[in-house]
């Protein structure tokens, strides 16, 4: 049985339907994250499991109890917010005892945790340290060590590193992820960055209008997206229509499907001519050329289509500089056919 499940939950904020009967089953231990752009539903989800919004219709239970009509603070649910929301006249110690605290522990029950807490998030020493005298990774940290001591059944994490610059953020969410293994927490992770949650999770659900759009693996939602609003949003997809490909310079497609995906990675690009016997050959011009770190990514204009190509800088591509005539070779199996979104 899922450890956490939730069934045919609903939820509008006056005429406005924020969650349509969402489902989801999540596993004891699992991670995974609520992946969607802003006004989904994602935080909508995340705050009706930790009881600070009532939902409409439908059921969450935890561990197989039902919690749809507890209180918060009887459902045992730890939440991390994106504002680390820590008390600044409180040092870290204070802050990550405070919990505790207020459930009647005694200094000496309460001593050992923090300083267990402090070792796991690696911020011993800062214990007398004050919020305003700490870097913002290191005040997130505190934030999440405040909801592990309690022990919660569940742990939510609210854009937890939207905040942080770039480096800070990859840093974290490897030590969030290290932290979630080492207790077997089951934790669910709301972001609308798509690497993030390729990176950090057990399972996806991509939320779209208050639904979910798909659910899986970061592997099977990014290389079999089932929706062109999936393909879209989680890898730079090529996204056409059979219509739009009429006519063009593009020979060889693939006989069923009326909506495709191409990944930028998958197509081969070259000033030579291509064998289109296994897969897709397309006459086009390079239009742009862009650097991503390791990554060119070149804009092709086929007859007035854009086509995005990712190629590796390290591979012999000088040549293919704007303006140069191109061939564009993409496998057969790398077309995917996927729904059109409405």
């Amino acid at each position: 049985m899922s450890f956490v499940r939730i069934q045919n939950v609903s939820k509008s904020f006056n005429d406005n339907r924020v969650l349509n009967q969402v489902s989801l089953d999540i596993e004891e231990g699992e991670f995974v994250t609520l992946l969607g752009p802003s006004g989904c539903g994602k935080s909508t989800l995340l705050r009706a499991i930790a009881g600070l919004n009532a939902i409409d219709e439908g059921s969450i239970s935890v561990g197989g109890k039902d919690i749809t009509n507890l209180p918060p603070k009887k459902r045992n649910v730890g939440m991390v917010f994106q504002s680390y929301a820590l008390f600044p006249n409180m040092n870290v110690y204070d802050n990550i005892a405070f919990g505790l605290k207020m459930d009647g522990l005694k200094k000496h029950e309460i001593r050992p945790k923090v300083e267990q807490m402090l070792s796991i998030i690696d911020l011993k020493g800062k214990e007398a340290s004050y919020p305003s005298q700490l870097s913002g990774g290191q005040q997130q940290r505190v934030a999440l060590a405040r909801s592990l001591i309690k022990n919660p059944t569940v742990l939510l994490l609210d854009e937890p590193l939207s905040a942080l610059d770039a480096k800070i953020r990859r840093s974290l969410r490897n030590e969030i992820r290290l932290i979630q293994k080492r207790l077997n927490m089951t934790t669910i992770f709301v972001t609308h960055d798509q690497e993030e949650a390729l990176t950090i999770s057990d399972r996806i659900f991509v939320m779209n209008h208050g639904r979910i759009e798909q659910a899986g693996t970061p592997n099977e939602i990014y290389i079999v997206p089932a929706s062109e609003y999936v393909a879209r949003f989680i890898g730079n997809y090529n996204v056409w229509s059979r219509e739009q490909l009429k006519g063009l310079p593009v020979h060889g497609l693939p006989e069923q499907g009326d909506m495709f995906a191409v990944r930028p990675e998958a197509i081969r690009m070259d000033t030579a001519a291509g064998d289109n016997e296994n897969g897709v050959v397309a006459d086009g011009k390079v239009s742009y050329v862009s650097i991503l770190g390791n990554v060119l990514r070149f804009e092709v204009d086929v007859a007035g289509l854009p086509v995005t190509v990712d190629m590796l800088s390290g591979q012999s591509i000088e040549h293919l500089s704007t303006g140069t005539p191109v061939k564009l070779f993409i496998p057969r199996d790398e077309w995917k056919s996927i729904q059109k979104s409405s």
